[in-house]
């Protein structure tokens, strides 16, 4: 909204046409700069645009040939913030203000308060072309972008969140973000944040924003199989947290207590949830059926259970649990040297049929795997000539394999989740995530664009690679059994 309170004075409008005329000199001359440079070898390029761009400043805080005022009022002040600008600079970096300036001088603007404090940043990003945020200020910034149309800032606002998701912040940012994301309809930053929500989930369960999740995230996160968190039930204890605070209507608590992979979680923590859950007690018959379904699946023989059940369904199948018995984690210091191996244990399947038995699993992972295309061969032409290979064609491999075959495997195959772990900010956080089937022994794009040879690299923490292994048993439906 605008309100027209005065005119343009003579001389800030033979400012503004001379402005207007210098601009376009300023580029003629650059241009045919361009083209001296081209044709002469000697040529050097003289820079003193961090002096043009200090003079501009400059010339925004002390209003010189000021030919428009902005007076940028808010509903909870009767104060109005005045800004001497430039039209010519203005309308250059906005459409908006080239409408608004074109047949008026002052324009009154009304902003909320979180956006009108941030308008002195964003009138000097319109002068020079970079401005400074901080995590907060994120949102308001780029409200003032789209509201104005400053197309380089919305960008650039956007890709700064999504660079930032790792950050620290007291009452945390991301949920906010997606909300934001949600309703501006940014889908690249919408998936950004519930990807990293999905991979630190554990983090954010623990921290304050885990309060301000709304229904529909909620529920996009329970239907996922990708997150990271150490057990199903610390998924349902800060489910139950969630609704016990948010109080939501029935119907939208029992689909989030439906939600929960209820034979994930051991009996005898079922059995306790049963007596010691007020929620669960609260909409017990919601979910009766899941948990007697649940009971049956941990005393029935895996194979038999699938006989009458279809198993191939998301209830049945693992998220990407932290606990010992679903992984191990695996430290490499100096992950470029040279090949290493370990091997590590993990449950045969989340039934507790299977609780006692174990299946062994051998890891070899090798900093310069060549690919068969360039491995070294020996040449016909020339006798006993072999073909140069560099250390930089090769890339990390990472091969998991069973160490031993069993007739227990019958009904089930295992999927290989590796998680790579990055310092950002400060904290160790999941970045990357790699999966493939036990049909493959190995991921075909595992690390394929790290440097690790460099010390400084993203993927090292301390000259460290930080990974953890996860084998998630998924079980099959063989013979069906008419019931």
């Amino acid at each position: 909204m605008t309100r027209l309170t005065g005119t343009r004075p003579a001389a800030a409008q033979r400012w503004g046409c001379a402005a207007t005329a210098f601009l376009l000199l300023l580029l003629t001359v650059q241009a045919a700069h361009k083209a001296d440079l081209s044709s002469d070898a000697t040529a050097a390029t003289i820079n003193h645009s961090p002096t043009l761009l200090q003079r501009l400043q400059e010339l925004l805080q002390n209003g010189n040939g000021s030919d428009s005022v902005l007076r940028v009022s808010t509903a909870t002040s009767d104060e109005a913030k005045v800004f001497h600008t430039h039209q010519l600079l203005l309308s250059l970096q906005s459409e908006v203000f080239e409408s608004l300036l074109r047949n008026q001088s002052v324009i009154t603007l009304h902003e909320p308060p979180e956006t009108a404090a941030l308008f002195e940043k964003f009138i000097r990003y319109l002068y020079c072309g970079g401005v400074s945020i901080l995590l907060h200020q994120a949102i308001p910034m780029h409200q003032l972008a789209s509201k104005y149309r400053v197309w380089g800032l919305q960008r650039g606002v956007a890709d700064y969140m999504k660079t930032h998701l790792a950050s620290e912040s007291s009452q945390g940012h991301v949920v906010g973000w997606y909300h934001y994301a949600v309703r501006i309809g940014d889908t690249v930053l919408q998936e950004s944040c519930l990807q990293f929500l999905a991979w630190n989930l554990s983090a954010i369960l623990s921290s304050a924003e885990w309060g301000s999740v709304s229904v529909e995230l909620l529920l996009l996160l329970l239907e996922r199989s990708d997150l990271v968190l150490h057990s199903e039930l610390e998924l349902y204890t800060a489910v139950e947290s969630w609704l016990s605070r948010r109080q939501p209507e029935g119907p939208v608590a029992e689909r989030v207590l439906r939600a929960i992979r209820y034979p994930m979680i051991a009996p005898s923590q079922l059995f306790r949830l049963q007596v010691q859950s007020p929620v669960l007690a609260r909409h017990y018959s919601a979910v009766q059926d899941l948990l007697f379904q649940a009971f049956q699946f941990h005393a029935a023989s895996p194979l038999h259970f699938a006989k009458y059940f279809d198993v191939n369904c998301s209830m049945f199948l693992p998220r990407n649990y932290l606990a010992p018995s679903w992984g191990s984690q695996w430290v490499i210091n100096n992950p470029a040297r040279d090949d290493r191996s370990t091997s590590f244990q993990t449950q045969l399947g989340p039934s507790s049929h299977d609780a006692s038995k174990r299946v062994t699993w051998n890891v070899l992972f090798s900093p310069r795997w060549l690919p068969v295309s360039l491995r070294p061969v020996y040449s016909d032409s020339v006798s006993g000539a072999i073909q140069t290979v560099r250390i930089e064609d090769g890339r990390p491999r990472l091969v998991i394999t069973p160490a031993t075959s069993s007739p227990d495997f019958a009904g089930v195959s295992f999927q290989k989740t590796v998680l790579v772990g990055v310092r950002q900010q400060g904290r160790v956080l999941v970045k990357h995530a790699y999966s493939f089937h036990q049909s493959s022994d190995e991921v075909t794009d595992f690390l394929v664009h790290a440097d690790l040879q460099k010390r400084a690299s993203e993927y090292l923490i301390d000259n460290s690679l930080h990974l953890h292994i996860i084998i998630k048993p998924v079980y099959h439906s063989l013979i069906k059994v008419k019931k």
